[in-house]
Formats: C-alpha cells, structure tokens, sequence
C-alpha cells in the first residue's frame, strides 16, 4: 500500500471508533489487538499528523475504563463459574491468584493488571465476583485506564516521530514494539508471580 494512502485513512472519523471498538472489546475477549490498535494510531499521529494524538488518548482510555467496567459487572452478577471456560483449571488458578492479590492490595493488583492481558481479565472478573467496592475498584480503573492509554499511544507516537517520512513502517515497527513489550511484561509478571509463591512456600 502506497505511502500516501495513510494520510486519507488517518484523517478519517472512522479510525477512532474502530480504537474505541477494538480496546473496549479487548476487555473482555483478550485475543482482540486493542494495544496495538491505540500503538498503530500513537505512530499514524506522529508521522501523518492525524488522528491528533490526545484524541487517540481520549477515546482509548474511557474505552478501556468501559470494558474493564463491563468485566467487573460480569463478574458481580454471574460470578466465576457459570460458563465452562471459567471451570478450567488454568482459568481457576488465575482466579485464585487473582483473589489473593486483591485481598493484600486491591488498587495496585487493579492498575497494574490493565497493562497484562490475561491478568486483567481474571483481575476484573474476580474484583466483581468478590464485591471489591464499586466506588474504589472503578477510581483505580479511571486513573489506570488514563496511565494505560497514553503509555501506548506514546509507544507509537516515539515510533512516528522517528520514522516521520515513513509511516508504513512507524505503524509496523510501533505495533511489533507493542508486541514485544507486551511479551516482557507478561514474563516478568510470570516471574515474580512463581517467585512469590516460592517464597511463600
């Protein structure tokens, strides 16, 4: 695809609500690529110009406040047994770490888990399904969905102003950033998650 191309397709209304779209869903269905979604817009913003960059911002966080939002009432209303994925047994030992680490600090298990995938679906789940106050529990999801979304639009946008007369690539390169951060978060998580245990243990 041409270079040129970019710029009509930044500039269009339709970029932002496919972010929106993409974060919010990726809430609650982890496989959806709303990281990169906000990274790729972060890195179109520094090398076209457009979607202006707080606008990225301003649609991803509340997107991201909305799902997370949406993954606590789930887990308030129907608990975390009623589908058969939630009863297996890898899915259970994410809840049951994620209870463990809500009991000892619910407001920094609840922002750091918005940067992991997987541990924020078990974290918000099982913050409903053990009645986490709604009032603390959404505060933290406000303030860590903001953190969140300008983290990833500024991975991008650092990209972009890089690579400003190559777009294509800002948005390639931008979105392997994501993923390969993304990678090292979940293994260090990993890591003192067992570590933890040990210790425990």
């Amino acid at each position: 695809m041409p270079a040129e191309l970019l710029t009509p397709i930044s500039d269009g209304p339709w970029i932002l609500a496919v972010v929106f779209g993409l974060v919010l869903v990726d809430s609650l269905v982890v496989i959806v690529p709303g990281e990169l979604a906000v990274t790729a817009a972060g890195a179109l913003s520094a090398a076209t110009g457009s979607p202006p960059l707080l606008a990225v911002i301003a649609v991803a966080a509340p997107a991201a406040f909305c799902g997370d939002a949406l993954c606590y009432l789930i887990g308030r209303r129907i608990g975390l047994r009623r589908w058969r994925w939630m009863r297996a047994v890898r899915v259970r030992r994410a809840f049951d770490w994620a209870g463990r680490r809500l009991a000892t600090g619910t407001a920094t298990v609840v922002f750091t888990a918005r940067f992991i995938p997987f541990a924020r679906l078990a974290v918000n789940l099982t913050a409903g399904a053990t009645r986490v106050s709604a009032a603390r529990y959404l505060s933290v999801t406000a303030v860590a969905a903001s953190a969140w979304a300008t983290y990833q639009t500024v991975i991008g946008a650092a990209i972009g102003a890089v690579l400003p007369d190559a777009p294509i690539a800002a948005v390639v390169l931008s979105v392997a950033a994501a993923i390969g951060i993304g990678a090292l978060i979940d293994v260090v998580a990993a890591r003192i998650t067992r570590r933890r245990a040990r210790n425990r243990a």
